[in-house]
């Protein structure tokens, strides 16, 4: 489910063809009239079904700034590197999103790992230095989303509330809270950066300063499954902002890097991805406990009935309410509920939970949102048919790969532990505070209810 790209579209009349209708974007081919390696690219298609509330979340400058985030940027720094001076060049890194890499799996019918090494091969192929999972950076906005709750819950009171904790690691419902819901649901968004901003300042400050690079010097690229991490990349209050360098220059959904994969003709020699650290050994893929997403819903839970009520949680049982994308999960004891979460995907979902939110008739101290129906597999970036539907024959498959990945505890990653000694100087520094948390706009203005679809 992705924002719309330009302010123009809700002006339009919705008939019913036009809310299907498309908002082209150029391929850079057609900008400047080439016919390269990948002339073939199709044009990015933003669906007016697919707005969330049209004229409230993205400006007309926005929407030029997004329009570029295409495989032009990415190919001009490339051939910069290839044609002008040294002193120019800059280093190309590549992060990938863990929901990307079954789509690669199951689109070209490898294993996740060949998936993965092959991805990476494509990539350095055509002059990438760097390409690196982003799974390290949701173990940071995981841990920082389990302490915040934890503190929000030791807090929460009738007169200042601070549960429920809304997750915020999806760039698109945050979009929607912050420029059309504004209070009172933006104070219970969680303050923890989401992966995409996490893997920007340790790609921009962590590993530029141990490749004794400046933030500049580096075109950071995210592989992502769906479009709203393009908007998000605009947005992003990293270390290195104020240095003049966003942490990420440019997304790529996971479609258009297939594209590209489908269309070109260098030879590619399987390649292992790198690690931030510079490990000559190739790590095992992991992932977080969520069916199609990060698994926030999981980790917190877990790590809230330890801390709080001493409760050990194995595995976590959901229980499916109003649909398949509405499930909620308890701890009880005694008959008595101590902690009840929710998972609400989709944007119907999210209606309800705002609706209850603001008539103060919510029963949960923390709920997992996110824009698509299905989790980040389901992103439109990725699994896609060339009418825009999903692809449910290929997400079936994604959803198994994915299931088959092994699942690592955030707590359990000796990297990030010792990341937070080295790089953020301790687990409680006013650092922590500034490279992996964030503030919130205010109350944006409120939208006509007509301008929303739902």
């Amino acid at each position: 489910m992705c924002l719309c790209l330009f302010k123009e579209c809700s002006k339009k009349t919705k008939t019913d063809d036009q809310e299907n209708a498309s908002v082209d974007v150029p391929s850079p081919a057609q900008e400047n009239g080439e016919k390269g390696e990948f002339h073939k690219l199709a044009d990015a298609k933003i669906f007016l079904s697919d707005c969330l509330a049209c004229d409230s979340c993205v400006s007309a400058e926005e929407g030029i700034q997004v329009s570029q985030q295409n495989a032009k940027d990415f190919f001009q720094v490339l051939n910069l590197n290839k044609k002008c001076d040294t002193s120019k060049h800059r280093v190309l890194a590549v992060s990938v999103c863990p929901q990307s890499l079954p789509y690669f799996a199951a689109k070209f019918s490898l294993s996740v790992t060949d998936a993965s090494r092959r991805l990476c091969g494509f990539l350095k192929s055509l002059g990438v230095h760097y390409v690196f999972d982003t799974t390290i950076a949701a173990d940071f906005s995981i841990l920082e989303s389990q302490k915040e709750f934890v503190r929000r819950f030791r807090q929460h009171n009738e007169e200042e509330p601070a549960l429920p904790m809304l997750t915020s690691a999806c760039p698109g419902w945050v979009r929607y809270a912050e420029r059309v819901l504004g209070h009172p649901v933006t104070p219970h968004l969680c303050t923890a950066k989401s992966p995409q901003q996490i893997m920007g300042s340790l790609v921009k400050d962590y590993f530029a300063r141990r490749q004794n690079l400046s933030p500049d010097k580096i075109f950071h690229v995210i592989v992502a499954p769906c479009y709203d991490k393009k908007l998000e990349a605009l947005q992003e209050d990293v270390l290195t902002a104020s240095r003049g360098s966003r942490g990420t220059d440019c997304v790529l959904t996971s479609g258009e890097i297939a594209q590209m994969m489908e269309q070109s003709d260098v030879s590619v020699r399987e390649a292992a991805l790198d690690t931030l650290f510079g490990d000559v050994k190739e790590e095992e893929l992991r992932r977080h406990d969520g069916a199609g997403s990060d698994g926030y819903l999981a980790h917190i839970f877990r790590h809230a009935a330890k801390e709080l009520f001493n409760e050990d949680v194995g595995e976590v049982t959901y229980r499916a309410l109003r649909n398949k994308d509405f499930q909620e999960v308890t701890l009880e004891k005694s008959g008595e509920v101590l902690l009840r979460f929710a998972a609400a995907y989709g944007f119907r979902n999210i209606q309800n939970v705002v609706l209850k939110l603001k008539k103060g008739k919510f029963p949960y101290h923390f709920v997992e949102v996110l824009a698509c129906a299905g989790g980040c597999l389901n992103g439109r970036g990725q699994a896609q048919t060339a009418d825009g539907r999903t692809d449910k024959t290929l997400l079936q498959k994604m959803k198994g790969i994915y299931a088959d990945i092994p699942v690592q505890l955030p707590e359990a990653s000796t990297h990030v532990q010792e990341l937070y000694q080295e790089w953020l100087d301790g687990t409680d520094s006013p650092r922590v505070q500034e490279a992996l948390h964030t503030a919130y706009q205010g109350p944006g203005r409120p939208a006509d209810s007509r301008d929303i679809k739902w």
